[in-house]
């Protein structure tokens, strides 16, 4: 992969001469060219398949998006991980080479001092992945100039120090001494391995060799004929293919690349009629379907006044999960005792350097790598989750963005989610953390109300191909509602859905709410209802989800007609407008919270069913006189 994402043209244009096919979304050929020469033609144009940086569904051969510098080097370690679970999982007696596949990345000065790829490089040296190659394009210039501004590491050093093998290539055109490279990484087991290649931005342009103007800018129709002048080719032809060049690349790659498939597939046959049952978890992990009784034997929750936090009850459910979704791996930013995410049932083992078949991994206090991670293991298309505190969302915000970008289906794991963490105090309370997750397209975010919620909030994310989601759960303990005096929870599927309603179903005043909130508006529906006002409740764990359903759903929900609403939260108010309408109220956070314990909080900032119940009867007041 190409971490260093600016340099894509090159890619572009080898994914051109190479012959590589486009396919779907469902992984099916299309029969034409992913890259034509009439898309390296229209480069960064709009619609073009050679947009400016490499992104992963947009073009076939693509195996990550790349652009945020130190993004791709990191999806990688997660990429050789995946290659080694894998490995450890399929490959059997006779068939001990079924996966075997190394991991490539290049990458740029950039990308070695983003922080990602610090965090990224300790994980890979001490899982020890001996599968993973990073080629460092060593050029000493990035846009405000030589490196020698703001960057004067060590490299070699640094990464000797993580526990890599480090080798040096001196000359970037000397092609025996990069042969010779490679071979001593292909020769290395015990460690990953870190290729410095010495070279220069621009090599043959007159003017612009081993200048920042090479990286930021083109280099313009005077310095590209001088520079094809330098190379002996043809100064007069642009986007030019020497006959030959298209036949050399099908008779080299081409043709060894089909064989070694063609060779790979006839395996895979034997293999499936000696391991039928490996075989089908294989196409099943490979084509992002769930194997048959995937939701067995999956809890039960019966009411309870007193209840769990939604931590513990997705423990419960992710663990029965993963007993039947053998390729549900993950782990947590050194959280996992606190965030419950850790697989304890038997065989489940952990992922280290010495065993590659388990299948909880420990990402160490590195947040931002950990979401690269994750997000590079989907790609290879095992299915990976990972969790940290809902406050560190913000370290893995960038990686958050790429998963929704490239529409795949990671599992973010986010605990204490609220002001609810207490005396912590306000740099450990999200406040405006849910907003944000809500504003990245294509994320879906669920925050299930009770451990019913947290059941159909996994049956929605399992059943997810495209698109990653946010898990957002309480460190407390919140009720679990009898669901035989309210609505099944399986209204989570719509993201929104009448939790408890008037007796005739023509509600005076909504409450609306999400997550541990939603038990205190059922507190002040039943006040409301004592006094014979005509209150629902709406619980709506999922806004994506809900604005996804057709309209007349969304009003069956939301009735237009009736303008008095409540909204409650335990984050900022941003965004509930479109809930609450222009005249309804939204009970949330305007400030950061607070050290105290969860109850002086929740009466501090109004957070009680009486706050409810008072704003809903201010609501229907104000609706009397509209």
């Amino acid at each position: 992969m190409l971490s260093n994402g600016h340099a894509s043209l090159l890619l572009y244009s080898l994914l051109h001469l190479t012959g590589v096919k486009a396919v779907s979304k469902d992984y099916e050929p299309l029969g034409e060219l992913s890259v034509p020469l009439e898309a390296i033609k229209s480069f960064r144009q709009l619609a073009s398949r050679c947009p400016g940086h490499p992104e992963y569904r947009w073009t076939s051969g693509v195996e990550t998006t790349t652009g945020p510098l130190g993004q791709g080097v990191a999806n990688s370690v997660g990429m050789a991980a995946a290659g080694k679970w894998v490995a450890a999982r399929f490959n059997k007696p006779g068939f001990e080479d079924l996966i075997n596949f190394n991991v490539y990345a290049q990458c740029g000065d950039g990308c070695l001092m983003e922080g990602i790829s610090s965090e990224a490089a300790s994980l890979a040296g001490h899982l020890k992945l001996s599968n993973l190659c990073w080629i460092y394009d060593n050029n000493h210039i990035t846009i405000e100039g030589n490196t020698a501004l703001a960057f004067s590491d060590d490299v070699a050093c640094r990464f000797l120090a993580y526990g890599w093998n480090v080798t040096r290539v001196g000359d970037a055109n000397d092609l025996d001494l990069l042969a010779r490279a490679y071979e001593t990484f292909l020769h290395t087991r015990d460690r990953p391995t870190l290729i410095v290649v010495d070279s220069h931005i621009a090599w043959g342009a007159p003017s612009k060799q081993d200048t920042s103007a090479a990286h930021g800018e083109p280099l313009g129709e005077e310095e590209i004929r001088l520079t094809k002048r330098f190379y002996g080719w043809p100064e007069d032809k642009k986007f030019y293919v020497p006959d030959g060049v298209y036949d050399h690349f099908r008779q080299g790659i081409g043709k060894r690349g089909k064989e070694l498939r063609d060779a790979w597939f006839a395996r895979l046959k034997d293999y499936k009629a000696k391991y039928p049952q490996l075989a089908d978890e294989l196409y099943r992990m490979q084509h992002r379907q769930l194997p048959e009784g995937w939701d067995r034997d999956l809890p039960v929750f019966p009411a309870d006044a007193k209840g769990l936090a939604t931590r513990e009850s997705s423990s419960k459910v992710e663990n029965a999960v993963a007993r039947n979704v053998p390729w549900l791996v993950g782990g947590a930013a050194d959280l996992a005792p606190s965030t419950k995410t850790r697989l304890t049932f038997e065989g489940a083992g952990d992922f280290e350097a010495d065993n590659h078949a388990g299948r909880n991994f420990h990402f160490g206090v590195r947040e931002h790598a950990m979401g690269a991670f994750l997000n590079g293991m989907s790609l290879i298309k095992v299915r990976p989750f990972g969790a940290t505190f809902f406050i560190f969302s913000d370290y893995e915000r960038p990686t958050l963005r790429l998963a929704a970008i490239m529409e795949i289906p990671v599992i973010f794991i986010f605990t204490h989610d609220s002001i609810g963490v207490g005396e912590d105090g306000p740099t450990h309370q999200p406040v405006e953390q849910l907003a944000s997750l809500r504003a990245i397209p294509g994320l879906i975010t669920l925050r299930p109300a009770d451990a019913n919620e947290v059941l159909e909030a996994w049956r929605v994310i399992m059943k997810l191909h495209h698109e990653p989601a946010a898990l957002v759960l309480t460190r407390q303990a919140l009720p679990t509602l009898d669901r035989t005096k309210y609505a099944s929870a399986a209204g989570v599927a719509k993201g929104a859905y009448v939790l408890a309603d008037a007796a005739d179903g023509q509600p005076d005043v909504l409450l609306i709410a999400t997550g541990s909130e939603v038990s205190l508006c059922v507190k002040a529906y039943e006040q409301l209802q004592a006094e014979k006002i005509k209150a629902r409740v709406v619980s709506m764990p999922s806004w994506e989800l809900f604005d996804h359903q057709p309209q007349a759903y969304r009003d069956s929900v939301l009735p237009p007609a009736v303008t008095a609403r409540v909204c409650v939260e335990q984050a900022s108010t941003f965004g509930w407008t479109r809930y609450a309408g222009s005249s309804g109220q939204a009970i949330g956070m305007h400030t950061f919270g607070a050290s105290a314990p969860l109850k002086e909080l929740q009466k501090k900032f109004g957070f009680t069913p009486e706050a409810v119940y008072l704003a809903a009867k201010e609501q229907l007041a104000k609706a009397k006189k509209r």
